[in-house]
């Protein structure tokens, strides 16, 4: 067990409170019930999650397209369907079970990506009504998402209390870890089975103090 007792708990959102690989699914769905309304084609959001499971990332919808013989689709509003649309995700069980047990305590959340994405998938998992402060990074300067400092200045900023009595609870330790455990923070990364970042650390000031593969793992005293 990892002891947080008595910290500002602050919290990632993708692969850490939710499966991402659920919003891809959605948006795959989305973006294919389009097509079947528009051209009459069915089967992509099959292709864009067989192509995902393959190891493709941003390539998905171009290569499904090509796969389908309907490479004369513009992708541009595709990916923006699916940014945009409103997700049908859930919370991992470990992550509800959680926030039951943090209750009024005081937490936060940071997250990188599109602002509007991001803030979907917050409000399709009820989280406005759960977390204290909400930081999503794509509504700062360009350049300030993770690992940028401004995020976690303005989480300190909120809860009034140093650095040394916050918690980060992330998964990607190419970004996530580094800058909090620069300000004095204590660093958790949980790597779950079906995440779908590599989540390696480059060098050993990127690893998070503590590796976890449940939120259960995670005594608040």
């Amino acid at each position: 067990m990892v002891e947080i007792a008595n910290q500002v708990l602050v919290l990632d959102l993708d692969d850490t409170l939710y499966l991402e690989r659920d919003f891809a699914l959605s948006g795959f769905a989305a973006v294919g019930r389009h097509l079947k309304e528009s051209h009459g084609v069915s089967g992509y959001a099959d292709h864009c999650a067989r192509l995902l499971d393959e190891g493709h990332r941003g390539t998905v919808f171009d290569a499904a397209l090509a796969a389908m013989g309907l490479a004369t689709i513009e992708v541009a509003p595709l990916v923006a369907l699916y940014r945009g649309h409103a997700p049908e995700i859930a919370l991992a069980e470990d992550a509800r079970r959680l926030l039951d047990r943090l209750g009024a305590r005081a937490s936060a959340i940071i997250t990188d990506g599109p602002a509007q994405t991001q803030g979907n998938k917050v409000a399709a998992l009820g989280l406005y009504e759960r977390i204290g402060k909400v930081i999503l990074t794509g509504l700062l300067p360009e350049g300030c998402g993770k690992p940028h400092a401004m995020a976690y200045e303005m989480v300190e900023q909120w809860s009034g209390r140093p650095g040394a009595e916050h918690i980060y609870i992330a998964d990607n330790a190419a970004k996530d870890f580094l800058t909090p455990r620069a300000r004095g923070w204590t660093t958790v990364q949980i790597l779950r089975e079906s995440r779908i970042h590599p989540c390696t650390a480059p060098t050993p000031e990127h690893a998070a103090h503590h590796v976890v593969g449940s939120l259960d793992e995670l005594e608040l005293g």
